[in-house]
């Protein structure tokens, strides 16, 4: 059974359903956590009562600086609404860790970023040293995976698409929420990991709902394509791509080919232009609530609400103290 692990300003917590037992341990990083896994499972087997999860503020339970490690259209279903066919190349990109926030706080979207989008994703916590050639096989990954999160890889779609940056498109801070839990597993749990469901909506109206089923490159096999040309320390992260229901879509073929024909900058123009009227992209006053869990509750990894608001723009806790 799974033991989720929650991080807060005063240290890290053993969730036991409502409630959270304290951890006994000096730890400030994850790393440090992972290396005092008997402290843990003390907490874990506590007899004590515990503090109502209500009353805890969650951080994100990967504390950084750290590696944050990426795959692109890793789902059957994203790419499918992305528009590639045939087989899809794996490809991984860098996210900068600044932009790791907590489950609960705002995502921000910068002045100059008009079309913001969500993705979520599950996200691989590693435990283990991962050297330069090492090959991961599905039996070997309880040896370097410690356990997983919830993350979103919040996207500025018009300075990824316009620019074909990706690494300045998703790494704006608050672009990658995670958490609430860091949830540690047993070997038994790697076996469910296929069942894991994920799920995304917006304002209540759900987005993105699909099984680790619909994963193209699954974990092991990441990893070991990741190790050919990077290292991976214990703390560090991987999210494992998303599956359909992003607010991007690819334009139909008709579409795609009259754009073909127009230079770069007159078909980025159309092309935004017809975003424009799209109504799934984030706007400040959304809410953006995710899950990840397997049907059975054995691996479940919270829930994770995040507003969304305007850079420069007053948080609803700011407004409330303005008033007060």
């Amino acid at each position: 059974m799974s033991t989720n692990v929650l991080r807060t300003a005063d240290g890290w917590w053993v969730v036991r359903d409502a409630h959270a037992v304290r951890i006994d341990t000096e730890a400030v990083t994850t790393a440090e956590l992972l290396a005092d896994r008997a402290a843990v499972g003390e907490a874990a087997a506590s007899g004590e009562a515990g503090t109502p999860v209500a009353d805890l503020v969650a951080l994100s339970p990967v504390t950084t600086p750290c590696r944050v490690v990426a795959q692109m259209v890793n789902y059957r279903s994203h790419a499918r609404e992305s528009g590639f066919t045939g087989d899809i190349p794996p490809a991984f990109f860098r996210k900068a860790s600044g932009s790791v926030s907590g489950p609960g706080d705002a995502i921000v979207r910068p002045s100059h970023v008009k079309f913001l989008d969500y993705e979520v994703e599950l996200g691989l916590v590693m435990g283990a040293p991962l050297p330069v050639g090492t090959v991961v096989e599905e039996r070997d990954l309880p040896s370097y995976v410690a356990g997983l999160v919830i993350t979103n890889d919040v996207s500025a779609r018009d300075v990824q698409l316009t620019k074909t940056q990706f690494y300045e498109s998703k790494s704006y801070p608050t672009f990658t929420p995670t958490g609430p839990y860091l949830a540690l597993l047993e070997p038994a749990d790697f076996a469910r990991l296929l069942d894991l469901r994920l799920k995304l909506s917006v304002n209540g109206d759900p987005r993105q709902d699909r099984t680790l089923a619909d994963m193209i490159v699954r974990p092991a096999r990441a990893l070991t394509l990741l190790a050919r040309f990077q290292t991976l320390e214990p703390g560090d992260l991987l999210l494992t791509g998303t599956p359909g229901g992003t607010a991007l879509r690819a334009p139909a073929k008709a579409v795609e080919k009259i754009g073909s024909l127009l230079p770069p900058a007159l078909k980025w123009k159309a092309f935004f232009k017809s975003q424009a009227r799209n109504p799934h992209y984030l706007h400040a006053g959304d809410a953006v609530t995710v899950s990840i869990a397997t049907p059975d509750g054995r691996i479940d990894l919270g829930e994770q609400r995040t507003p969304v608001t305007d850079a420069n723009r007053p948080t609803r806790t700011e407004i409330e103290v303005s008033r007060t």
